[in-house]
C-alpha cells in the first residue's frame, strides 16, 4: 500500500470511503489491495486495513450513512458488556433513511426505543435493550441475559420492570416478565443462570449464589451455588475453564479444601442442565435431604 493510502487512513481514523481513496489511488489499484487483502471493505463503499472491531464497524456505518447509527438488540447489548448471545452481525435502529439488513447488518423498527450514550455512540437504553434480547430468547437464555444486565450494573431491577411495561404487548413480553423476580446480579455466567432456572423450575430450595466458604485457617474459597445450613455446593464446570493445567489443578484444590470442610460438592456440566435437568435437579434434591 502506497504512503498516500496510508496518511489518508491515519487522518479518516482510518477508515475511508471509496471516494477518498480514489483520490491517491486508481479504480484499479483499490480492487487490487481489496483482492490481496490490504484494505478490507467494512460497508458498501466504505474501506478499512482490517475488518474493525464492533465500535469500528459501527463508526463505518456512520460513515456510510452520514449520520450516527444507533446501536440496538445484541450490539447494544454487547456496548454495555451483557451480550451472552456472542452476537455477530451489527443490529441498529432504523435510521429513517433507505437503509436496509444485508450481510452483518440487522436494522429494526423499533419506535419509541429510549436512546443514551455508550462507548461514546448512541444506543437503544440498558434497561430496554435487555428486556428487547430477553424477549427473542428461550427463557433459559432469556433468564441469562437479564442476569447479566443486572451484574453489567448498567441497570436495576427497577430500570427492568419499567422497560416490560414500556415494551407490554409485544411478542415475548410476558415470559420475561414472568423470569424478572428470579433475576440476580450475582449470577457471573450465562450457564450459572441455565443451572438456576432449572432449580427453580423443579422447586429447588433457592441456593446462595457465590457463596464465600472459609477454612479456620484464613483460606476461603467461593462457590457458585451453596446452601450453607445443609453444607452443600453446586459448581458450574466448563470445558474452557479446565482448558489448563494451572486452573484444573487449582480448582481440585478448592474442591479439596471445600469437602475437608465437611461439604458436598455436586459438580454441574452443561449436558446436565440442557439434557437431563430432572436428573440434576432429583441429584441436588437427594443430597439436601441427606443432609437434613
Amino acid at each position: 500500500m502506497n504512503a498516500a493510502v496510508t496518511a489518508l487512513l491515519d487522518r479518516t481514523g482510518g477508515i475511508a470511503t471509496t471516494a477518498q481513496l480514489l483520490t491517491v489511488m486508481t479504480r484499479q489499484q483499490l480492487d487490487v489491495q481489496v483482492r490481496r487483502g490490504g484494505l478490507v471493505r467494512v460497508w458498501y463503499g466504505v474501506y478499512s486495513r482490517a475488518m474493525p472491531d464492533l465500535v469500528g464497524r459501527l463508526a463505518a456505518l456512520d460513515v456510510f450513512m452520514g449520520q450516527w447509527a444507533v446501536a440496538s438488540m445484541g450490539t447494544a447489548a454487547a456496548l454495555y458488556g451483557f451480550d451472552t448471545e456472542n452476537t455477530a452481525a451489527i443490529h441498529v435502529l432504523d435510521p429513517g433513511i433507505r437503509l436496509r439488513s444485508t450481510v452483518g447488518l440487522v436494522v429494526h423498527q423499533r419506535i419509541g426505543a429510549p436512546v443514551q450514550w455508550v462507548a461514546g455512540r448512541p444506543a437503544t437504553s440498558p434497561a430496554w435493550t435487555a428486556v428487547e434480547v430477553a424477549r427473542q430468547l428461550n427463557r433459559p437464555r432469556a433468564l441469562a441475559t437479564l442476569d447479566a444486565a443486572l451484574h453489567s450494573q448498567w441497570c436495576t431491577p427497577g430500570n427492568l420492570d419499567q422497560a416490560v411495561i414500556a415494551q407490554r404487548g409485544r411478542r415475548g413480553i410476558r415470559a420475561v416478565r414472568d423470569l424478572l423476580p428470579f433475576a440476580d446480579a450475582r449470577s457471573e455466567s450465562a450457564m450459572e443462570s441455565e443451572a438456576r432456572l432449572v432449580m427453580i423450575d423443579h422447586g429447588l430450595p433457592a441456593p446462595e449464589l457465590q457463596y464465600t466458604i472459609s477454612a479456620p485457617g484464613g483460606q476461603r474459597w467461593r462457590v457458585d451455588f451453596a446452601w450453607p445450613e445443609a453444607r452443600i455446593a453446586a459448581e458450574y464446570e466448563s470445558i474452557e475453564w479446565h482448558a489448563g493445567r494451572a486452573e484444573m489443578l487449582r480448582d481440585k484444590a478448592r474442591f479439596a479444601g471445600v469437602q475437608e470442610l465437611g461439604w458436598t460438592v455436586i459438580p454441574i456440566v452443561a449436558d446436565d442442565v440442557r439434557r437431563r435437568p430432572a436428573r440434576l435437579a432429583e441429584r441436588i434434591a437427594i443430597h439436601l435431604a441427606r443432609a437434613a
